[in-house]
């Protein structure tokens, strides 16, 4: 029998707290058992394993980041989009670094497919990149810049990596600039209609 109080979702919520306080690579069963005063076999009827739990932790984390970006970029296009989802893709990044690592965890092309917050997350990245008029194979290779120049940047944030006096700021607002240029300057495919 289920021990009283504890279900997946709480167990899930009590692991991204956890991923946020000690990192990510912290998190583990017997962690978050020793958390709620039981033993690891007490949290095997809600998790299969930590694999499950970090799937589970990866899947909540997205939905919290997409519902942040939807939130920023509802009723924007363009450049004035392009800032919305930059920041609010920074500032979840900045205040939930555990979090954020759970993001970037691989999953199952299956779940990906199955997650309402994951489908949403390419309807909101893939729609805002539209309005520059990139079709594919267009689409996914913006989609991939903008990933790649976004989760790179957080890192090397968080992680304390840029050691210039310039404010850090101000170089994310540059580099969000220079994306909108090069996403309005983007170099078709050829055969691509312009």
């Amino acid at each position: 029998m289920a021990r009283a109080g504890l279900s997946a979702p709480r167990l899930v919520a009590a692991a991204a707290e956890m991923a946020d306080e000690v990192g990510l690579d912290n998190v583990s069963v017997s962690a978050l058992a020793r958390r709620f005063g039981v033993k690891d076999a007490s949290l095997y009827s809600h998790v299969r394993n930590l694999q499950d739990l970090r799937t589970r932790l990866a899947l909540h984390a997205g939905g919290e980041l997409i519902d942040r970006i939807a939130a920023a970029v509802a009723g924007r296009a363009g450049k004035e989009a392009l800032t919305a989802f930059a920041g609010a893709y920074r500032e979840y990044a900045l205040e939930h670094p555990g979090r954020y690592a759970a993001t970037q965890l691989p999953i199952d092309q299956a779940l990906i497919a199955d997650s309402p917050a994951l489908r949403r997350t390419a309807e909101i990245t893939y729609g805002m990149l539209r309005a520059y008029g990139l079709g594919e194979p267009d689409l996914t290779d913006a989609v991939r810049l903008l990933r790649s120049t976004f989760h790179g940047y957080c890192v090397l944030e968080g992680a304390g990596g840029f050691g210039a006096e310039r404010d850090v700021r101000a170089s994310w607002d540059k580099a969000v600039d220079a994306l909108h240029i090069a996403l309005t300057h983007w170099p078709r495919e050829r055969g691509d209609a312009d």
